[in-house]
């Protein structure tokens, strides 16, 4: 076959960027040619004010990065999809606008939304539906939110958009519903992987919003006319929906063979799962709150959420308004010179979750947990890493317990894989190898679905083929002089794990 260019369109809650991947039947090469920061904003409103995505400034960038795209590769492009964070939606009228920026997740207008379902549908009816884990930010109680509000944006609203399938609507003016980010709003029936609309009017919620539902490698069209002028990309250029859900990307370019190992999805979020072909739906899935998500090929991600690098982001935000700024690299080196085991956290407390100041945060942690509490910004990060790697542990071994049968290896995408320090401590931790990379998994996925959907790869399996005859991976062993340190820890993790 002759080479090929997809552009893939990967939006986090940090950054966004513009990647081409250049595909050659066998290995594919990528090229980050524009990379913008997704800048959240606090709007007030008549009921306080509310955290916000500037999805139009989002959607400038994206532009300029496809005209940036034409600049070094020319109009011709195979392909291109968009990828981001779950949960989020836009409404839009009749006519197709955007009836106002879509809410963040971590805004507080869901405060309390879970118990106001729970009693009306039984927490436990709600997962059986489901297969989803609760948080709070889930879809469906942002939308009990907006209906507690009496929010004339959802008297108006014709129709609620994922944020990947708004951007592929305004790429194309084709309105669809990309599977795997559907699955992340605790709307969809897991087994029939359709809207669970009985569940909707049970919570009395609009249904005749919800868009139609369309699998990863769907191609939606050509581009509009304007867009296409804007850019300077031809025309006929088609829009192909990879795993709209960025975790999904990642986890579809995994560079695994066979089915004894584990994933997980290093950035803001640690996502932490295998992959299955039917919903985990029992008791004791509820009762540790895993969660079944759709993913590319048919699977399903089974999975469990875990605060991730949001921890050592946010501690690093602090110091900065503070005056000193440190590269994530300088506080790597910091975490590594700092004193092993002095402080440990559950990544997962809620008072982690949108904390004023996260070394605070984390301070009061340690003093209501009888430890010491960290003193240097290397013992905060320290303190962070070593936490994750612990949870980690504990959820590598609840996937063995729910799925049943040892998990060998443990492969880590994405940016956390930078992180060679975290990945050592994993490694560590749990007492089996770790395979790191790659970095740029969620754009790989991205872009070799669009390629699966051209016809050029027929299977899963295949993508991941090209993953590793393409990519680099540094795998890191567990050393064994300090494992009666990490059993230690673990004991004391688990005194205070929820």
């Amino acid at each position: 076959m002759s080479e090929l260019n997809f552009a893939a369109v990967d939006l986090g809650a940090e950054s966004g960027r513009v990647v081409v991947g250049n595909f050659d039947g066998k290995k594919l090469s990528l090229e980050e040619l524009h990379r913008f920061l997704n800048l959240p904003s606090r709007a007030g409103t008549s009921a306080g004010s509310t955290l916000q995505w500037d999805i139009l400034r989002l959607w400038n960038d994206i532009q300029d990065g496809l005209a940036k795209v034409v600049s070094s590769h020319g109009k011709q492009l195979a392909g291109i999809g968009v990828d981001t964070w779950g949960v989020d939606f836009g409404l839009l009228d009749e006519t197709g606008a955007l009836l106002g920026n879509p809410t963040h997740y971590r805004d507080s207008r869901t405060d309390g939304m879970m118990k106001l379902a729970f009693a009306t549908v039984p927490q436990r009816e709600i997962f059986e539906r489901t297969g989803l884990q609760f948080m709070p930010f889930n879809t469906l109680f942002q939308l009990l939110a907006l209906k507690q509000q009496n929010s004339p944006q959802l008297e108006i609203a014709q129709s609620l958009l994922f944020l990947p399938d708004l951007l592929h609507f305004w790429l194309t003016g084709v309105k669809s519903g990309e599977y795997t980010i559907a699955s992340t709003s605790q709307m969809l029936d897991a087994r029939t992987r359709s809207w669970d609309n009985e569940l909707l009017r049970k919570l009395d919620l609009p249904t005749n919003l919800l868009p139609n539902l369309v699998a990863p490698g769907t191609t939606l069209g050509p581009l509009r006319s304007e867009i296409a002028a804007r850019t300077g990309l031809d025309v006929s250029t088609q829009v192909v929906v990879p795993g709209s859900h960025d975790t999904a990307s990642a986890i579809a370019a995994v560079p695994a063979q066979g089915d004894n190992w584990a994933v997980l999805s290093s950035g803001t979020w640690s996502i932490m799962g295998v992959e299955l072909d039917e919903p985990l739906i029992t008791d004791r899935t509820y009762e540790l709150n895993f969660t079944n998500e759709g993913g590319v090929g048919g699977k399903i991600r089974f999975l469990k959420n875990i605060a991730g690098l949001w921890l050592v982001q946010e501690c690093r935000r602090t110091w900065l308004r503070a005056g000193t700024e440190y590269s994530y690299s300088e506080l790597t080196e910091r975490a590594a010179q700092a004193k092993p085991f002095s402080a440990i956290v559950e990544p997962n407390d809620f008072s982690f979750a949108a904390p004023q100041n996260m070394p605070n945060a984390i301070a009061e942690y340690c003093a209501r947990s009888g430890q010491e509490t960290p003193q240097s910004e290397g013992a905060f990060v320290r303190c962070c890493l070593e936490s994750l790697a612990l949870k980690y542990r504990w959820t590598l071994e609840k996937l063995e317990e729910l799925r049943g049968g040892r998990i060998e290896v443990l492969h880590i995408v994405g940016g956390g894989t930078q992180n060679r320090l975290l990945s050592q401590l994993t490694a560590d931790c749990i007492g089996r190898p770790v395979v790191a990379g790659p970095v740029e998994a969620t754009a790989i996925g991205n872009i070799l679905t669009q390629a699966m959907a051209r016809g050029e790869l027929n299977t899963l399996q295949d993508i991941r083929d090209v993953v590793r005859h393409s990519f680099e991976v540094e795998t890191f062993l567990p050393n064994s002089a300090t494992a009666s340190q990490w059993e230690s820890a673990y004991g004391k993790f688990l005194t205070f794990h929820h």
